[in-house]
């Protein structure tokens, strides 16, 4: 899975940045944003404890224009297979990563020719 980097690099620098304190960027203090792939999200992370982020559309340092979400399109391509509630259910193993929107995407691609 590749990162696919939006903005400038000073977000690709806090996108790859690694701490020798905390595995979890949840808890580093020095992680500002975060790029979910799952649903190609870029985030600023609210440090209170929790793993929580709000949702950003534009690079903080450059003011570059992110991607759309794909959250709601994750959730409404669940409903479609008949995946109702999917923190409840075991969800096929491509909705976890970036790899259901992707394999999506090479689809309508080839159907196009």
């Amino acid at each position: 899975m590749t990162n696919r980097i939006h903005g400038c690099n000073e977000m690709k620098r806090q996108l790859e940045m690694t701490c020798d304190l905390h595995s979890d960027l949840f808890e580093c203090a020095d992680r500002l944003v975060l790029y979910n792939a799952r649903f190609d999200e870029y985030g600023i992370i609210i440090h209170d404890g929790g793993n929580s982020y709000s949702v950003i559309q534009f690079c903080p340092w450059c003011g570059k224009k992110l991607p759309n979400s794909k959250r709601d399109l994750w959730f409404d391509t669940l409903k479609a297979s008949g995946y109702d509630n999917p923190a409840k259910q075991k969800i096929p193993m491509e909705f976890t990563t970036d790899e259901w929107y992707r394999r999506q995407r090479k689809r309508n691609k080839r159907a196009r020719w």
